[in-house]
């Protein structure tokens, strides 16, 4: 029950998918006409705010109906006040999910719940469906076959080119793209994005060589909506190149397509917790942002809203190569209209900074007699990172204490962490980005988990949200 017909319609994909029979409402007043007409359901889905009878009043309608007091009933909102989700529970909803949401949140709800068991989401795991766009039959060859040697994954379409690659999604539905940059009659870049424009959540894991030519192209994929890269094997022989596949390629597609958990002995995971945390008066003297998968377009979309001259320095940690994190420097300045450099060892920081740590190398910042400077090292990888998050949250709570204004992007791990914990101590202040605008929730995801975010928010509003604070803060 929604009124809105784009949630609905989410919801009845999703459930169809978990081969559910699906009845819609657009409000309480229709579901309850629904409801005595059809077999009792096995779970009632209620969106709050709505016209006519919102859901609150029909959770309480049904509760105080002897055929529908113990229905299953989830509300599924946009609410964000703890206060008013607790209000939701003690009227009678048996748990709450928040919009926007993935599909594995709801599968995960309704096994909480009982709705759905363990047994019926392992025997609807189906193999993830891999589509192949690339010019060299050769390649095409290797993973194909390598691929295929996995379970979990099945390749169901090839294509030498963009264009055919388009027609290939539209036939076979892959759940994951594997795209080559440079190709005839339609290049990869061209491909994404007219794929964004039709399947705009689509994974697509870009191939490129870690050259000067395949990573400047790579990078424009990233920032176009590419979920991640994959470096292209190259003068390898075949054995050496499905080795790579297996250890680099594979761990990718599963991570951006993901598979619901059915481990039963797994207790379920606990909803994050926002800290009450008291009205902040400290002027913020620096950013420092971590952000892994996804980063390079994520950047582009949350940067312009707080960026500027007079703004504190703000130090960014992107898990990437050497090659790949100076052509993001120039990326990312087309994008801005303002310079974004690497960092480099010893610069005295001022205000308008932008900078980025160089791949391959641990960013830090530390106090001298002439100000703040950067410090750059190639001690070893920490999260298996290098650069790491942490190194330079740490180093930033030390030097800026309560002044530091930490924010956590989409990334695969637990890079930042431990630095945001460190933040927090200092009396600084985390954000994180949400599930659902997360090309993969683990860095923010460990965040927001551990409730040291001063608040978890879609992409969009992150930006806006640390202008707000820039605006009442920085002086």
């Amino acid at each position: 029950m929604d009124d809105s017909k784009t949630i609905r319609s989410i919801l009845v994909r999703v459930l169809r998918e978990m081969r559910f029979e699906c009845h819609e409402a657009a409000n309480g007043a229709l579901a309850l006409e629904v409801l005595a007409r059809i077999q009792r359901p096995e779970i009632v889905t209620i969106n709050w705010q709505m016209p006519v009878m919102d859901g609150l009043e029909l959770i309480q309608r049904l509760r105080s109906d002897s055929l529908y007091r113990d229905l299953r009933l989830l509300m599924v909102s946009t609410e964000q006040d703890p206060n008013r989700i607790a209000a939701a529970i003690a009227a009678g909803a048996d748990a709450f999910l928040a919009k926007p949401f993935t599909d594995e949140a709801i599968k995960r709800k309704l096994i909480e719940l009982g709705a759905w068991s363990v047994a019926e989401a392992a025997a609807s795991r189906s193999a993830i469906r891999v589509l192949i766009v690339d010019d060299s039959v050769a390649i095409r060859s290797i993973l194909s076959a390598t691929l295929c040697d996995d379970s979990e994954i099945r390749v169901v379409g090839t294509a030498a080119d963009g264009q055919i690659g388009l027609k290939r999604v539209a036939e076979v539905a892959p759940d994951i793209v594997l795209l080559d940059v440079e190709m005839p009659v339609m290049d990869g870049i061209a491909m994404l994005r007219e794929l964004r424009r039709i399947h705009p959540r689509l994974p697509v894991l870009m191939f490129s060589s870690l050259t000067e030519r395949g990573a400047k192209a790579a990078l424009d994929a990233l920032v176009a909506g590419a979920n991640d890269y994959v470096a292209k094997p190259k003068g390898s022989s075949p054995e050496d190149v499905a080795v790579r596949i297996k250890t680099e390629l594979i761990p990718k597609i599963k991570l951006l397509v993901p598979r619901l958990s059915v481990d039963s002995g797994k207790a379920p995971e606990a909803p994050f917790a926002l800290p009450q945390r008291r009205p902040r008066t400290e002027p913020i003297a620096a950013l420092v942002v971590a952000v892994s998968t996804g980063g390079p377009s994520a950047l582009a979309e949350v940067l312009p809203a707080f960026v500027s001259k007079k703004a504190p320095p703000i130090l960014i940690v992107q898990h990437m190569p050497p090659v790949f994190t100076s052509h993001l420097a120039e990326r990312l300045t087309k994008i801005l209209g303002l310079p974004v450099t690497e960092a480099k060892e010893g610069q005295i920081l001022a205000r308008g900074d932008i900078l980025l740590a160089p791949g391959g190398m641990h960013m830090g910042v530390m106090k001298t007699g002439l100000g703040v400077a950067v410090t750059l090292q190639s001690d070893p990888p920490e999260n298996s990172c290098r650069p790491a998050a942490d190194v330079l949250f740490r180093s930033a709570a030390r030097v800026w204490g309560a002044g530091t204004l930490g924010i956590v992007l989409t990334g695969m791990g637990r890079d930042g962490l431990k630095g945001s914990e460190a933040i927090v101590a200092a009396g600084g202040a985390v954000l994180a980005q949400d599930e659902f605008t997360s090309v993969v929730w683990g860095m923010p995801g460990h965040v927001a988990r551990a409730g040291i975010a001063d608040a978890v928010l879609p992409l969009s509003s992150l930006g806006v949200e640390v202008a707000m604070r820039l605006k009442r803060l920085f002086r």
